[in-house]
């Protein structure tokens, strides 16, 4: 019989060369469209774009994401169901955002001032996978996108 320390590690050893690897997925605003509110939070369907860097399908049980602008945290959501993302492929979802709106007016104020029809934003969350042994890919992303209506 074997002593029970070692045939544990070569347990532990093989379960970690079946759990797949994954790279983190990367996250970008597409879209902000209002869906109403009141003074002081306003509902927006936010539009995201989840790039799939990994050689298998990405299973997306749920997303949740903190929205940043100048440092000031304005919205937070989360995703309206599961989807998934095609290897080394995209998938455009839409996440339920509430956001506070003394902050968002502040920042677009700022927009204003400056001239500029683009805020900068900066979106952290996690990607909670419908996988056996990885439950979730923590993202941070930066980038921008067009506060002003298009014609």
């Amino acid at each position: 019989m074997l002593p029970r320390a070692p045939l544990l590690i070569v347990l532990s050893l093989l379960l970690a060369a079946c759990t797949p690897h994954f790279e983190k997925p990367t996250v970008s605003v597409v879209g902000v469209r209002l869906q109403g509110g009141n003074l002081f939070q306003q509902n927006f369907l936010v539009t995201l774009k989840v790039h799939n860097p990994n050689n298998r399908v990405l299973p997306v049980s749920r997303l949740s994401a903190d929205l940043r602008t100048d440092g000031e945290a304005i919205a937070s959501g989360e995703s309206n169901g599961a989807f998934k993302v095609p290897a080394l492929g995209d998938a455009d979802f839409d996440v339920s955002v509430k956001a506070n709106m003394a902050l968002l007016l502040v920042q677009l104020a700022k927009r204003h001032d400056d001239r500029s029809d683009q805020i900068d934003y900066d979106v952290t969350g996690v990607v909670s996978l419908d996988l056996p042994f990885l439950r979730s890919l923590p993202f941070h992303q930066n980038g921008a996108f067009s506060w002003r209506a298009t014609d």
